[in-house]
């Protein structure tokens, strides 16, 4: 098993979530964060309010943290690559800020309800 976490333009949440679970992969962890990379600062990204002492002071080189969505499934080793190319597919704009993806394994999976392991607990 493997754990996708990507990070992600806030305003392509929902064409993420649509496109995951066409593929078989509706449950995910989605969080709100802020960070900053290369893009330095694309004002037009913040669809929603944050409290001004979180954003830093607008100089030439933009904000200093950027409103992005951080997304963690796990999937199967085999899906993987499908999970990889759909999170692409929807959030690749050739644009600075479109986002990583990083891909870790998962030794365990547990359902807490039930004890189910492994694959079994992610169905």
């Amino acid at each position: 098993m493997k754990e996708v976490t990507a990070v992600v333009r806030p305003n392509k949440m929902s064409v993420t979530k649509d496109a995951l679970d066409k593929i078989g992969y509706p449950s995910m962890t989605a969080i709100p964060v802020l960070g900053k990379g290369k893009q330095r600062g694309i004002s037009g990204e913040l669809n929603f309010y944050i409290q001004p002492k979180l954003l830093a002071k607008r100089y030439s080189t933009g904000m200093k943290y950027i409103p992005k969505r951080l997304l963690s499934i796990v999937v199967n080793d085999e899906d993987v690559d499908q999970v990889i190319k759909t999170i692409i597919g929807v959030n690749q704009t050739a644009q600075i800020g479109d986002g990583k993806i990083f891909v870790e394994s998962i030794d365990e999976v547990i359902r807490i309800r039930t004890g189910e392991k492994g694959e079994l607990a992610l169905k």
